[in-house]
């Protein structure tokens, strides 16, 4: 080596065995045993890709038939039961056809309402929630709802409506 760096390494407090293999790069190095770093934490991403029918005025569970990806097998029947405590960035979008009042898309979060959106573009036919939601990695789960004013059809394709999360921060 021709650097003039100094690299310390400490011994750990247990009389356990350690191998320490580093990456040929530079920067600070992440484990999953640094607090609050998500290092391969849980991340899905899905769609719908059938019309779903909705009644007027009845909040009701929005179906994603296709996955795209599901990094640890967490998504399963349109609901996100993460097995990893910690913090996640839950974002759903969904389209209708045509414009009704009162828009309303809900993340539940063990079977209640959590977050609210409303609609998102100037025809009133498109709606998004985002937001940050802990789960304690064993019992929470993550489902989306949509409400409108007037019997609609939720528009099944891949850009229209759409459910994704992904782990931004471990519980400890």
């Amino acid at each position: 080596a021709t650097g003039t760096g100094v690299f310390t390494l400490e011994s750990p407090a247990t009389n356990t065995n350690r191998t320490l293999t580093l990456p040929d790069e530079a920067g600070t190095i992440l484990t999953t045993a640094t607090a609050g770093v998500p290092i391969g934490g849980p991340a899905f991403s899905a769609y719908a890709n059938s019309n779903q029918p909705l009644s007027a005025n009845t909040t009701t569970k929005l179906l994603f038939q296709v996955e795209e990806f599901d990094t640890n097998s967490n998504f399963a029947s349109s609901t996100f039961t993460p097995t990893v405590a910690g913090y996640y960035q839950i974002n759903a979008r969904m389209r209708v056809g045509s414009s009704p009042t009162n828009l309303e898309i809900y993340i539940y979060k063990n079977g209640s309402a959590y977050k609210q959106g409303n609609s998102v573009d100037t025809t009133s036919v498109g709606g998004a929630v985002n937001s940050i939601v802990y789960c304690n990695g064993s019992t929470d789960y993550i489902d989306i709802y949509g409400r409108f004013s007037s019997s609609q059809s939720v528009s099944g394709t891949q850009s229209a409506t759409w459910v994704n999360g992904a782990m931004v921060r471990s519980a400890t």
